[in-house]
């Protein structure tokens, strides 16, 4: 059996891998370690434990805590850390730019020396492509161009990508890197756009829509992803990154009348407002090294988001009881005032 450590395992793309790890290697036993933040949700984990009894555990704690770190490492006999644990909220990031300095940059070397304290088999990184910057059409953003971080979750997340690679080079320690695009799917917490106009939308609340909408992304199914970043971890290269994406790109005005009409909302709702400071005009990686590995995406943009918004419409048990409290705090602090014509 081989120990796997995963950081950040009760997130929203942390609790898919996990989900998708344990089905996929039943010779794995996996640790999930997560600070519970805002964002780790325990309910995403909920089914897991009881599937997987015997293989799975579940530890609470700090990727920045030294002590806990080295403890969950050694305690577990890992052989493999898979870092999801990051805080990944590009408005957050702008409002409180400590804390993403803390997780995604302190808490990466944390991991690192622990990883090469007990000589781990693979350390994975899951980083962004927002690490790139924006990028002119109809280029594509490749593994070996420079970083350009316009935001600071963005810098943070690259300077943990940073510090993985000198850790390879420095240490020879056996890490690699997968950039990923946007995801969308289950269990994804409603701060992240689609989440937010799903919700809204069945509430026939209004959809802030930052400026002109004509921001291009790339919108991946997040078990797209996740067999990605599982490619990775299994074949990857020491010392490489890897960018995973669809390769479809989609402008947020074209992504909000997509889940209006799975919806079957007016329009109407989309409500314009003032542009996020910095924001990046358009994303696009190429893909082609991954791909090398065997990895291609399984679902279309019509797939995902259709897959996506169902379910959010059956599942409003789940983000119901996100949507008060702090949330609605933040949501008004953060949109309020801000609209447009």
């Amino acid at each position: 059996m081989k120990n796997v450590l995963i950081t950040g395992g009760a997130g929203f793309i942390g609790s898919n891998y996990v989900r998708y790890a344990l089905e996929r290697h039943p010779d794995w036993n996996v640790v999930v370690y997560d600070k519970f933040t805002y964002a780790g949700n325990p309910d995403n984990l909920v089914d897991i434990a009881a599937k997987f009894k015997g293989r799975y555990a579940l530890v609470r704690g700090d990727i920045a805590d030294r002590e806990a770190v080295f403890d969950a490492v050694r305690g577990n006999n890992t052989s493999v850390i898979i870092n999801f644990a990051a805080d990944s909220h590009v408005d957050r990031s702008i409002e409180t730019p400590g804390t993403f300095i803390m997780t995604d940059c302190y808490g990466t070397y944390e991991l690192l020396e622990a990883a090469r304290a007990f000589k781990v088999e693979r350390y994975h990184q899951i980083s962004t492509d927002e690490v790139y910057g924006d990028i002119d059409p109809p280029g594509r953003s490749l593994e070996s161009d420079p970083v350009r971080p316009s935001s600071p979750y963005s810098a943070s997340k690259t300077g943990g990508d940073l510090l993985c690679l000198a850790y390879h080079r420095t240490y020879g320690l056996p890490v690699t890197i997968t950039r990923g695009t946007n995801n969308i799917g289950p269990f994804q917490y409603p701060e992240k756009v689609v989440p937010v106009w799903v919700t809204n939308a069945i509430d026939d609340l209004p959809l802030p829509l930052y400026g002109d909408g004509k921001q291009m992304r790339d919108y991946q199914y997040v078990l797209d992803h996740c067999e990605g970043i599982d490619v990775v971890v299994e074949k990857g290269v020491p010392g490489e990154a890897y960018n995973v994406g669809s390769g479809v790109e989609t402008a947020n005005l074209d992504l909000a009348h997509a889940i209006l009409d799975l919806l079957g909302k007016p329009h109407s709702l989309i409500q314009p407002i003032t542009d996020r400071p910095g924001h990046d005009r358009r994303y696009a990686v190429d893909t082609s090294k991954v791909r090398g590995l065997g990895w291609a995406p399984s679902n279309t943009f019509a797939e995902a988001i259709e897959k996506t918004v169902r379910w959010y419409r059956d599942n409003e048990v789940w983000w119901r009881k996100i949507k008060t409290g702090e949330y609605l705090d933040y949501y008004k602090r953060h949109y309020g005032g801000r609209e447009v014509g």
